[in-house]
């Protein structure tokens, strides 16, 4: 029989390894109360007070793709043709 050396085990604390295992989590909740922080120090303001009505004429204009890609229907045909795009009369207009 040999005599072994019976030495106690380090405390967890002074394994480097621990420390990277902890280290990614603890990052991340420290960069969520960053964040918190952020979000509640510079809120983003609205940029206009009707933004609904805005947004509904937008809709309305997409709904006619006819209107809302002529000129650049009118753009492609000039760069294939070279003939010039005449300046579209509004009907609206007096």
């Amino acid at each position: 029989m040999t005599p072994t050396d019976h030495t106690a085990p380090a405390p967890w604390w002074k394994f480097g390894h621990v420390w990277l295992v902890i280290a990614g989590p603890a990052l991340v909740v420290v960069a969520g109360f960053v964040t918190l922080y952020l979000a509640l120090r510079y809120p983003d303001p609205v940029i206009t007070e009707d933004y609904y009505r805005k947004g509904l004429e937008i809709n309305q204009t997409l709904a006619n793709p006819a209107a809302s890609l002529a000129p650049a229907v009118q753009g492609r045909n000039h760069a294939q043709t070279g003939v010039p795009v005449a300046p579209a009369v509004d009907a609206a207009k007096p």
